[in-house]
Parts: C-alpha cells; structure tokens; sequence
C-alpha cells in the first residue's frame, strides 16, 4: 500500500485521471474523469469494468496542455471498476445500503505551501488512503480551498506593479492579454501540482469528488475586501481566471458549458445539487457573488432555495457552506478592530464569516430558510464547513429538530497555535443567538473539552442502515468516539 501512494499517478506529461461523482440511484452511477495531456497527443484507452471503452471530450486547450472529460457510468457495487492506461482503478459505488464519505477542506498554506515534504504536507491524505483500504470511501467532499492560490499576486510583473499603485492608478489600469495569460496559467499549473502529488492523485482517482471553492481558490478574502477593489478590471480580471481554472479542475466542465449539475444556467453562481440513493448534497456558490454587503447574490439566494424546494422526499440534506454557518460571536472583534486601525487589515478575514455585523440580516435568512426545510419539509440537515483551519462542532436547535454543524480543517494547513483556539472558544462562551428561542451552539468535538481543536484534520460520515455517525481524525490525537447526527 505504502509504494503504491507513494509512486506517481502522472507519467509522460499526462495528470488524472480525477474522478468526479454525478449521482446516482440504486442501479447505476455517473462519473466523469478528468485527464490533462501534452497539447496533441492521443490519451490513453479509458475501459469500464473491463469492457466499453470511453471516448472523451475535449473540454479545452491552454497552455500546452488539453484538458479531457471521461463521462461513463458504472454499476452500483462495491467492486465496481474502470482502467485508464494500464492501470486499473476499483470504486465503491454502492451507496444503497451502508456508505462512508470523506470531508476535507484547506489543502494547502498561504506561505510555502510547496516547500514542505510532501510526506509532512500530505500526512493526512496518507491516513485517508489508509481508510480507505480499510473501508473504501463512496464520495469524497472537498469543502473549499482546494489550493492556495494566493501566489497569484506573484505570477506576472505587471500584476506584481499593479500592486504597487496607488487606487487612481489601479482602478485606471486595464487587464491585458497578457496579463490574462499569466494568472490563468498560474492557476492551472497550481492545480496540477496539487492534484498530482502521490498522496492526492491517489484518493482522487479512486474516490468520486464532489467540490466547492472559496477564497483561497481564487485569493485570500476575495468578495470581503473594499468595493473599489473588487470593480477594478485587474481584480476582475483575476476572478474570471479563477472561475475557468474552477470550472476545469474543480467541477470538471468547460466554462461556457456548465455541466448539468450547475443550478444556474446563466453561470453567475455556479452552486449545486448532486443526489444519492436517501441523500443529496447541496453546495451553494458563496464567492461569485460576494460582496462586502453580501456572501450570496440573487442568483445563489434563489437557486438555493429552489433546489431546496425540490430534494426528494425524505433524503438527508448534506449542505456544504464553506465558511461555518454556526460560529462565534464576532461583532464584538469587529467593534474592537474599527477602533484600532493598525489592526483593520484583518477587517476582510472577518467579513467572510456569516456571523459578521455585516451578514447578520443574511445569517437570520439562511437559518430561518433551513429552519422551513427541515421542519415543514421534514428533512434532517447536516452542515458541512472547512475554512477556519480548526476543528469543532455546532447545533442549531429549531422546532424539536437539531441541525448539526461539523467543521474539519485544514487537511494540510499548518494547525494554529493553541491560543488562538482558546481566543475563539472565549467569543463561543459568549454566544451568540440570532433567532430568538432557536439557540445555536458551539460545542467541542466528542471526547475533547475545548470547543476548537487546534490539529489538522479530516472528517468521515458514515450511514449504517438509516442511523449516521460522524467521526474527525486528528493529527497526533486520533479518532474522536461517535458523534450520532
């Protein structure tokens, strides 16, 4: 198992295959698989469970490089399988009965993140391979930042200059062509290092993906920095590289054919809903239309709702927020840091939360909109959240139901010190309760005493029969007991 994670799962310039998972019902399930080549040459025979052989589309050319999708179908089974070149890869695709998913969020640093020994960077995704010779995973979740794309800044010595400018300069100066062919360059060969180290190109050929971005995926706090930043044609310019590297890499689509799953098919918010037998995943976009003022826009808040209306009777709704829906009392930090404006530059990093006095109106719409979900629709909901790169738990107790909250993160990003862990759990004692007598609540994880867990980490959710279970691994501390959710 040990030489096997750790030889390479790209060979003569070709990366993948990535599988992504599209559904499915009690007979069959549909993946796609994304392969990346030398621009020009053939990829290799794509078989199914030893038989059909798959052609691809090309989904785009850039940089050298073509960028290909597999769609295919396999039967439901434990030991269901496709080959690729000359090897082949076997998938859990039953999801009929007894399952188990993986969550992840946070894969990489802001700083050095590629510098690090890929078996200190990737220790986690080692254990999650692991598990899954154990108890072979059926759907890997990736919570958003996928990768650090924060080097962007660094990619091109115009948009390093542009930096440099004053506003006037800044809002006057245009993205150019090459700029263009720079960041978005950046961004796909970012994904490739990630996607093709040893330890991820493992899981991710093995287990179908279901992703969603968030800042990190395009840069650090992107929608909660100044309004003129955001309208500047270089930050434009920037996000709609993002975007098309997002939709190649992430979603597994070409930009300008959005694949099925998308909910909006103008492609302004690029959320999704993706259902399984007694289950649906529900990820909303909380970046394309952010703002300052705002974490979803129009399109997102109505397409969200919508898909809720519609989720089958009685499946569990797994729904990804990638910042925690559930969190500490922030208006107090935000009313101490505008009194202080050597400390303002954190501003951003505290408007990307729900429970900022900026989103308080919004947070209350969310809550109230799941609060009608599971109570009038009769759904249980489980909130999925990475980005805070520490690992805790939340409620939020509406009408006799209890709508839990997990958050695991980061998988690879570097734990933060224990005082800032304890700082957060001060603000959880506070409280904070939006809704009158529908509480929400911080608590520590099973087993521990602190509401956060300072430690890298990755979640598992498994179903047995109808019950569900959630259980975090931490670095150096191990399994946390059953959480029943």
């Amino acid at each position: 198992m040990a030489d096997k994670q750790n030889s390479a799962i790209s060979t003569n310039g070709t990366f993948g295959p990535f599988l992504f998972a599209r559904g499915s019902d009690d007979k069959t399930a549909r993946l796609a698989a994304l392969v990346v080549t030398q621009e020009g040459d053939d990829p290799a025979e794509f078989r199914i469970m030893d038989k059909d052989i798959v052609t691809p589309a090309k989904l785009a050319t850039r940089f050298g490089r073509d960028y290909w999708r597999y769609d295919f179908e396999l039967p439901v089974a434990s030991d269901a399988r496709y080959s690729f070149d000359t090897e082949t890869y076997h998938v859990n695709t039953d999801m009929t009965h007894d399952l188990r998913i993986g969550f992840v969020s946070c894969n990489g640093q802001e700083d050095g993140d590629l510098d690090r020994p890929l078996a200190d960077r990737n220790a986690l995704w080692i254990d999650l391979g692991h598990e899954h010779e154990k108890r072979p995973f059926s759907l890997l979740l990736h919570g958003g930042d996928q990768i650090y794309a924060d080097g962007v800044w660094e990619c091109h010595p115009d948009i390093v200059a542009w930096q440099k400018m004053q506003k006037r300069q800044k809002l006057a100066t245009d993205f150019t062509p090459d700029m263009h062919d720079g960041v978005l360059k950046f961004y796909l060969e970012h994904y490739l290092e990630i996607y093709g180290q040893p330890q991820i190109s493992h899981m991710l050929a093995r287990v179908p993906s279901l992703m969603m971005w968030d800042d990190h995926d395009i840069f650090d706090g992107w929608g909660s920095h100044k309004k003129w930043f955001h309208d500047s044609m270089v930050a434009k310019g920037i996000f709609d590289c993002a975007r098309e590297a997002f939709c190649l890499m992430q979603l597994c689509t070409a930009p300008d054919d959005l694949a099925g799953k998308i909910i909006d098919r103008s492609g302004e918010s690029l959320g999704w809903r993706t259902d399984f037998p007694e289950f649906s995943v529900i990820a909303p976009d909380l970046r394309s239309e952010r703002t300052p003022h705002a974490i979803m826009g129009e399109h997102g808040w109505r397409d969200m709702i919508a898909t809720l209306d519609t989720v089958p009777e009685h499946n569990r709704i797994l729904l990804m927020s990638s910042v925690p829906v559930i969190g500490p009392r922030l208006s107090l930090v935000e009313a101490i840091l505008h009194l202080m404006p050597s400390a303002q530059k954190y501003e951003d990093d505290l408007r990307d939360q729900w429970q900022s006095r900026w989103h308080r109106k919004e947070w209350c719409r969310l809550l109230e909109t799941l609060e009608e979900v599971a109570n009038d629709r009769n759904h249980d909901i489980t909130l999925l959240s990475g980005e805070i790169h520490v690992a805790t738990r939340g409620t939020f107790e509406t009408g006799g139901k209890i709508i839990h909250q997990l958050v695991a993160s980061g998988i690879s990003h570097t734990a933060p010190p224990v005082a800032f862990a304890r700082a957060l759990g001060l603000l959880a004692w506070i409280g904070d309760n939006p809704l009158p007598g529908r509480p929400t609540k911080l608590k520590p994880l099973p087993g521990r005493f602190g509401t956060y867990c300072a430690a890298r980490n990755y979640l598992t959710l498994d179903r047995e029969d109808e019950n569900w279970r959630a259980n975090w691994h931490l670095e150096n501390i191990g399994w946390t007991p059953d959480l029943k959710i």
